[in-house]
């Protein structure tokens, strides 16, 4: 794991009038849960096995990468990022090491390039980018990308990741946003309200997690875990 300092959060999308959040320090994986690593988690918890599994808690894609609950598809990878995975399962498997899911102000913190960098933020956008474009096939390994200042790696461009507050994630015209809802019917009606209106990748992450339930298992869709620092 890497320590990431903690900081100042502001929302993309801010509740009006709401101060940025105060992030405390925290450790967070160095890169993505690989298949490896989840498949020793079935093999010790069988209930989150692909066949076992209630549809409560994931829906009927879950694991469908994989050619049985434990065995990887033709497709899987022991190295490469789980995906296809829930957020109840995420969660699960976070706690069975003794770590949970960042925050998605833990998370986007841990991601964001440095404020003063006007350089790493366009090759970050560049990136993240490449990947919305990118039709789906053969994930890298987990932690091929190149590290951040953090020494985190693939928290762009390779997958989207759960965080555990994914549901608070409001896309524009949530009930908290203070006006005209019909605006967000038009194009660039989203950039409303956020923090920063000229980050189309920041909006995509939101608007992909606002999308989201906590049973999906989806293509590309998987999570790394966090622990809290002692104070």
């Amino acid at each position: 794991m890497a320590a990431v300092p903690g900081g100042r959060y502001t929302a993309f999308y801010p509740v009006k009038g709401e101060a940025p959040q105060e992030v405390a320090p925290f450790w967070l994986d160095e890169r993505p849960v690989t298949n490896a690593e989840y498949l020793q988690f079935v093999r010790e918890h069988e209930r989150w096995r692909r066949s076992r599994v209630t549809r409560l808690f994931a829906e009927e894609a879950y694991l469908s990468s994989w050619a049985a609950d434990l065995e990887l598809g033709s497709g899987a990878e022991l190295a490469q990022p789980v995906t296809f995975v829930s957020w109840f399962a995420a969660t699960a498997y976070c706690r069975s090491v003794g770590k949970r899911l960042p925050s998605e102000a833990e998370w986007e913190l841990a991601a964001s390039p440095p404020s003063d960098d006007p350089a790493a933020k366009d090759e970050l956008s560049r990136r993240v980018l490449a990947f919305y474009a990118r039709p789906r096939g053969v994930l890298p390994r987990a932690g091929d990308t190149p590290a951040n200042a953090y020494g985190i790696h693939d928290l762009h461009g390779v997958i989207w990741e759960w965080v555990a507050d994914w549901n608070a994630s409001l896309a524009p015209g949530d009930n908290r946003q203070d006006r005209d809802p019909e605006q967000d019917a038009f194009c660039g009606g989203a950039a409303v309200g956020a923090s920063d209106p000229e980050s189309y990748a920041a909006f995509m992450r939101f608007a992909f997690r606002s999308s989201l339930e906590a049973s999906y298992a989806l293509h590309h869709l998987g999570f790394r875990c966090a622990r809290s620092t002692p104070r």
